[in-house]
């Protein structure tokens, strides 16, 4: 998402959408891990999104 986009939402919605980030990068880190992870561009954008996230919660107060 971009962050304007982010901005638009709220505190609880923006902690959803960060456990749901931490668990596909999870998931990112093990299919690369076992040879199975066909883009590795994706490791990099969603650890992007997770700060994007934890940035935009920290200028919230949340």
């Amino acid at each position: 998402m971009k962050t304007a986009e982010l901005r638009k939402l709220s505190a609880e919605e923006l902690m959803t959408k960060l456990e749901e980030s931490r668990k596909e990068l999870f998931d990112l880190r093990f299919k690369h891990a076992t040879a199975q992870l066909q883009k590795t561009s994706g490791l990099p954008e969603t650890k992007r999104s997770i700060a994007r996230i934890l940035t935009i919660l920290k200028e919230k107060g949340a």
